[in-house]
């Protein structure tokens, strides 16, 4: 079994901290290793430089004045990834749209408008292996695959709820509520199932998809065995029900954003078992992780958010009260 340790952690304050010595709340690197910071509530991208210090916005208005901004209708960007021209794709959960941006022209241009296809909630942008984009609709229960144009090519899921345990072609799969999506390093796409309690792969040569890891039911059993009889946790109170986050490393394995159990599962694919590594789902506390803490299953995550992994590191962000929020950086023993 893969042992982690905590390497830092970084405590935000949302109304004043947009970078940490080199860290972001929320934010993703790319493959080249550039690191990006989604400003949510603040409605900006940003590319982040030496030091922490930010080389670019994309936003409506210009947000820092000593900073260049590429103009666009950003409203809650949740992801972003790169074409393979070397242009970045933006989605915004607050607009449905989807942003082609061009750093090096500072240009940005609309490349897909989903609230003109009826499209509810757009969740996380990510660019296969040929150039296409997948994008997943929240409420509207479906995933869809662009072309490097915008142009929609395939839908998932009818927008109704729906669950399949067993492997099922592409023109009979449902999800319900798909909170991430991610790009494999087999080039399949990953899905994170959310009120399904469940993980799902798409197998695109194959035309179809299968679910690696839960059983439609929430929970937190499985540990040690085998995901696919593995629970997740709910809150059927909650708006956005089921595990939250998902990320991938190198080999395929999968790490799952367990917000209502207040932990982080490893799925080892190789071994294919699932097991929790950080987080302690005893704990009933919100109050900010002590800087000291080494130990990662001790980490108090009441609330985590979209995570992300590079090069050995998987950063896990938590929200707290009062506007905060704690990142932990986990790296393996």
């Amino acid at each position: 079994m893969v042992s982690w340790k905590v390497e830092r952690i970084a405590h935000f304050d949302f109304e004043r901290d947009l970078c940490i010595d080199g860290l972001v709340h929320f934010g993703f690197h790319d493959r080249s290793g550039r690191q990006f910071i989604l400003a949510h509530q603040k409605h900006f991208l940003g590319l982040l430089g030496e030091k922490g210090t930010l080389k670019w916005t994309v936003a409506n208005k210009q947000v820092l004045k000593e900073v260049p901004n590429i103009s666009a209708d950003i409203q809650f960007p949740i992801y972003v990834d790169s074409l393979p021209d070397g242009t970045l794709v933006v989605s915004n959960f607050g607009n449905n749209k989807l942003f082609r941006v061009d750093p090096d022209r500072m240009e940005s241009s609309l490349l897909f408008d989903g609230s003109l296809r009826g499209m509810k909630n757009a969740g996380n942008c990510v660019v296969d292996g040929e150039g296409n984009i997948w994008l997943n609709e929240v409420e509207g229960c479906k995933v869809w695959r662009l072309d490097s144009t915008g142009k929609p090519t395939l839908e998932l899921g009818t927008g109704e709820p729906g669950f399949q345990a067993d492997a099922v072609d592409f023109e009979k799969a449902r999800f319900n509520w798909i909170y991430d999506i991610r790009k494999g390093p087999d080039g399949d796409i990953y899905v994170l199932d959310s009120r399904n309690f469940a993980v799902r792969r798409i197998d695109i040569s194959a035309g179809q998809v299968f679910t690696l890891a839960g059983t439609g039911k929430p929970g937190y059993e499985g540990d040690g065995g085998d995901p696919r009889h593995a629970t997740f946790g709910g809150d059927p109170t909650a708006r956005f029900d089921g595990p939250i986050s998902m990320s991938l490393d190198e080999e395929g394995n999968i790490f799952v954003g367990d917000r209502f159990n207040k932990v982080v599962r490893m799925i080892e694919r190789k071994a294919d078992r699932i097991h929790t590594i950080a987080g302690d789902a005893s704990s009933t506390s919100e109050a900010p992780n002590e800087s000291k803490t080494s130990n990662p299953l001790a980490l108090r995550l009441p609330m985590i958010s979209s995570m992300d992994y590079f090069r050995g590191r998987l950063f896990v962000p938590t929200d707290l009260p009062g506007n905060t929020g704690d990142l932990a950086v986990l790296t393996r023993v």
